[in-house]
């Protein structure tokens, strides 16, 4: 799916999804409530600190692209919604899973499929790590595009981390599907006698130069 949102678009979007489920009796939510919400300290990654008009601004940009609306009939206060998924207005169709594993990537970047479990109780139940790895690789091969990409594994850890693919703003190394040739006995023998031959030749010149 082609998008390319900024930080700022990603976090307004992750926090109407986010408050849609946890709290459904204050959604659509009003300028200051997702500017709140936006600048969380708890489950955000950054931590943000957005004015309202900063939001604002943000939220015409949605607008602009249809992915956020004005509430109808939200009386005196304007409110807001999303038009990301499973609406109406929208193409993009996400299980509860799905949608939650957004949700959550949105808001604070790649993670593992373990932390994804972990952090997803409030939005989505996930029995098992496999679930949230099934969930994932549905993700990977949706329908209307690739909408998450696995990671290289980092240094020490267990897990590859998973991103969305929503935004060019954030660095990705993708885990490489190539599987690795075994190295063999004579290979490495083979790596040494060059790297003797190169040597020698260095030296040579370095003699040469010195003379």
């Amino acid at each position: 799916m082609e998008q390319n949102l900024s930080l700022e678009q990603l976090r307004v979007i992750g926090a109407l999804l986010e408050k849609e489920t946890t709290t459904p009796d204050q959604y659509p939510l009003s300028l200051n409530a997702l500017t709140l919400a936006c600048n969380q300290k708890s489950n955000r990654e950054p931590v943000m600190a957005l004015s309202e008009a900063e939001v604002q601004d943000v939220l015409q940009q949605l607008q602009n692209l249809r992915l956020v609306t004005e509430a109808p009939m939200s009386g005196r206060v304007v409110r807001y919604q999303h038009r990301f998924c499973n609406t109406p207005f929208g193409g993009l169709q996400l299980s509860e899973q799905q949608r939650a594993i957004i949700c959550l990537l949105f808001l604070r970047g790649p993670q593992t499929p373990g932390e994804l479990r972990t952090r997803s109780q409030r939005l989505a139940n996930f029995a098992s790590v496999q679930q949230v790895e099934q969930s994932l690789n549905e993700l990977a091969n949706h329908a209307t595009g690739a909408l998450v990409v696995k990671l290289e594994r980092e240094p020490g850890k267990r897990e590859s981390r998973y991103a969305h693919l929503f935004s060019a703003e954030q660095p990705l190394t993708v885990a490489s599907e190539v599987p690795v040739s075994p190295v063999t006995e004579a290979d490495l023998q083979a790596q040494i006698d060059q790297l003797r031959a190169e040597l020698v030749a260095l030296t040579q010149r370095v003699q040469d130069l010195e003379s």
